[in-house]
């Protein structure tokens, strides 16, 4: 099985590497089995913060609206990786 692999890129004028970073420990607890890696991207353009499986933007901080939390970052991960994954308290 070909496991996805997630990038996250980030304004590094904006100093979003935490934030990143911090997504990318969420994504890797959440889907450890399921994940080859997460992949941290310093963006050279002002204030990007994106999201992708491959070519499937799964959050972009311009056209949803600033971040994403926890919650609906993962829901939206596992309905790319893996739709009839129960992902317990957080479907709840």
């Amino acid at each position: 099985m070909n496991k996805p692999m997630i990038e996250i890129e980030y304004c590094t004028a904006c100093r979003w590497l935490l934030r990143a970073a911090w997504m990318a420990q969420e994504l890797l607890t959440t889907f450890e089995n399921e994940l080859r890696g997460v992949s941290l991207i310093p963006g050279d353009q002002s204030g990007v913060f994106e999201i992708r499986i491959g070519e499937t933007v799964v959050w972009s901080r311009t056209d949803d609206g600033g971040f994403p939390d926890a919650k609906e970052l993962k829901k939206r991960v596992r309905d790319q990786i893996n739709p009839g994954r129960d992902l317990g308290h957080i479907d709840r």
